[in-house]
């Protein structure tokens, strides 16, 4: 199972890479969880300091924009 974290406090582009992710993630028909991330002091753990960010299993793998769905395909399969 993939576990995706969602980095960020919520803004639009925030809620964008969630969406896009679970999209992804269904398209594949890979098990995953999704988890949002919204305390600042565990966004600064992963260190990151722009949001919004994707983490999959604990490697962050991107930093301040939202990826389409073929990419995040990408970096899951």
């Amino acid at each position: 199972m993939k576990k995706i974290q969602i980095l960020g406090t919520g803004c639009p582009k925030c809620r964008k890479l969630a969406s896009n992710a679970e999209a992804a993630a269904t398209g594949l028909r890979i098990e995953y969880e999704i988890e949002k991330v919204t305390d600042i002091n565990d966004i600064i753990s992963f260190g990151v300091a722009m949001t919004p960010a994707l983490v999959v299993d604990g490697d962050v793998k991107s930093v301040g924009k939202v990826p389409s769905v073929e990419d995040i395909k990408k970096i899951l399969a």
